[in-house]
């Protein structure tokens, strides 16, 4: 068997063993040293002379040494520090109260909530899982339909994927080389648009059929206009500000993504002070999350770029290079093709397994379809709103069914979902066909 074909089965072991459900760091590492000694071995060779233990120590050192890497703990502890900071349910009884006059308004409220709180947390899981808990139960309460409820808190609650300051984006930009400055700026006017057509479509949806969800008694949130500034000035206000410091302070230059998490970070913790939440237990928690989190990002990395290195020396990534040129493919079906791929991926795994492991096996490629690297990362952002809101591995529905009522049904969960899905398809071919959607603000930004 050629070298190219033993880098074939490496990576088909691969699929195979990470669905089967092995850790995914330790297999990408054991796959890399096992296929590498067969790689670099040389008869009469002492086992541990082998220069794949060289690789992996390099790798390691390499990869942990990434100054990139340093912002992931920050915003991961910013986020942590928030969801403890226990002001959502503050935040969205306001917004509640302020949108009370306009259709869905409850669906709507939920949606601008999590949109605020998956842009400081980044942490699909746990948006999904407190609005479910808080949201959820409001929505079913009022009369609205399960299956918009379900949808609505599901696709809001994965625009953290997208909305900077993604830990995603992150990733994706050491992986791809590319300024994490950039991806943000890049990743900003669609994330927010995804938002608003979020919004859009449920506003349009509960005019046209209002039993989805009817209003709200006229007693249930009647608070005079001035207390009403005053909730959202004290649950909105504070939260948007420090997101609106950080990514200004990244976006204009004023700060790198590492200070700027730093300055994040501290913020929070102030926030949380002055709603007089902050507890010791809480500090606890959010720093073994963060550290618990980040180690599995770090040693993902160091992982991956063993098994890339092997996989490349074998000749995989020639072999799969040529056979997609050989294949004459137009810009235009070369980016179906591998936004495809990624979407199917992104049923069985994680987002970190597809930016780490596949991604990489494209990247080579971008130059000959004149795609920019920049442009296809908010593609594939984009595209992994999918991955946790399309059936049947979609984990936002499975968050959200661990939190509801008994009586509501994954299948209605699903089918919630679903219209979301259609709505993150539109927005990846406007994006596509309207590349300065997502490349004005960078170009804008950074043009010198």
């Amino acid at each position: 068997m050629s070298d190219p074909l033993v880098a074939l089965v490496m990576l088909g072991i691969l699929v195979f063993v990470i669905c089967i459900g092995f850790p995914v760091a330790f297999t990408l590492m054991a796959l890399g040293v096992g296929f590498g000694f067969y790689g670099y071995f040389q008869a009469g060779q002492a086992f541990f002379d082998n220069r794949v233990f060289y690789l992996l120590t390099q790798n390691t050192f390499t990869v942990l040494n990434n100054d990139a890497l340093v912002s992931i703990p920050l915003f991961l502890l910013m986020g942590y520090m928030v969801e403890r900071a226990n002001i959502l349910d503050k935040l969205f009884l306001s917004l509640q109260v302020a949108l009370k006059h306009i259709p869905g308004s409850l669906a709507v409220a939920t949606l601008l909530t999590c949109a605020l709180f998956a842009t400081a947390t980044g942490i699909v899981g746990a948006v999904v899982t407190l609005m479910g808990l808080l949201a959820y139960p409001q929505m079913i309460k009022a009369g609205y339909d399960k299956r918009l409820a379900a949808g609505v808190i599901c696709a809001g609650g994965c625009l953290g994927i997208l909305i900077p300051p993604s830990i995603m984006l992150i990733v994706y930009g050491a992986m791809a080389g590319q300024s994490v400055v950039k991806l943000y700026a890049a990743a900003f006017v669609p994330g927010f648009m995804l938002a608003f057509m979020y919004i859009a479509y449920v506003m349009i949806i509960t005019t046209l059929k209002p039993e989805l969800a009817p209003k709200l008694p006229k007693e249930e949130g009647d608070f005079p206009l001035s207390e009403v500034v005053v909730m959202v000035m004290k649950s909105f206000f504070p939260l948007s500000m420090l997101i609106l410091s950080v990514l200004g302070a990244i976006m204009f230059g004023l700060a790198t993504p590492t200070e700027a998490a730093s300055v994040g970070a501290l913020g929070a913790t102030i926030l949380a002070a002055c709603y007089r939440t902050l507890t010791w237990q809480g500090i606890r928690e959010s720093v073994f999350l963060t550290a618990r989190t980040s180690a599995m990002v770090c040693w993902l990395f160091v992982g991956s770029a063993t098994f890339a290195s092997i996989f490349a020396y074998l000749g995989g990534n020639q072999i799969i290079k040529e056979f997609v040129l050989g294949m004459d493919l137009s810009p235009l079906t070369f980016m179906l093709v591998a936004q495809v791929i990624i979407f199917l991926l992104g049923w069985p795994l994680e987002w970190t397994e597809i930016i780490i492991i596949f991604v990489p096996i494209f990247l080579p490629m971008l130059d000959n379809f004149g795609i920019h690297p920049i442009l296809f990362g908010v593609l594939i952002a984009v595209n992994l709103q999918t991955a946790f809101l399309s059936p049947p591995m979609a984990m936002a529905a499975y968050y959200l069914k661990g939190v509801s009522p008994p009586s509501v049904k994954l299948s209605e969960i699903f089918a919630g979902c679903m219209p979301f899905v259609y709505i993150v398809l539109v927005t990846m071919l406007l994006i596509y066909v309207f590349p300065g959607i997502a490349m004005w603000l960078p170009n804008t930004l950074y043009s010198n």
